[in-house]
């Protein structure tokens, strides 16, 4: 009778598994979130509005943003013209240096909730340089 080795029997097991994770990775892939837009972040393309008081824009970023990092494609988010650092997560929810504990579903949210932290006070540029 033919017996299967340890080694044997580890190394199909091994290899099934690769097979599922790369399966498993393949498809995540494809349901990937796209980079941020203006117009699905915002539900409804660019914004300019007045919330609070202040200014908040949402639109296409224009030049390197911060140190270089926008993509092409990804959307900026000024209030009463200075830029807010925002981040996207990886389920499509978003952040900012205003307010990192909390996520939102889209830009205008995330603004919002940025000019309601602030209290009034202005938005210093990312990095903490005035």
């Amino acid at each position: 009778m033919d017996k299967i080795s340890r080694r044997r029997a580890l190394g199909t097991a091994a290899g099934a598994l690769t097979a599922v994770g790369l399966a498993r990775t393949t498809a995540h892939a494809a349901s990937a979130p796209a980079p941020i837009s203006a117009g699905p972040a915002t539900a409804s393309g660019p914004l300019d509005e007045v919330y609070q008081g202040r200014r908040i824009q949402i639109g296409a970023a224009h030049g390197g943003g911060h140190h270089g990092h926008h993509s092409p494609g990804s959307a900026a988010v000024r209030i009463d013209g200075r830029e807010l650092h925002v981040m996207r997560n990886a389920d499509g929810s978003f952040i900012s240096v205003v307010n990192h504990y909390e996520t939102f579903p889209d830009l205008r949210s995330l603004a919002r909730a940025a000019v309601r932290e602030l209290q009034g006070a202005p938005l210093l540029p990312f990095g903490g340089a005035a």
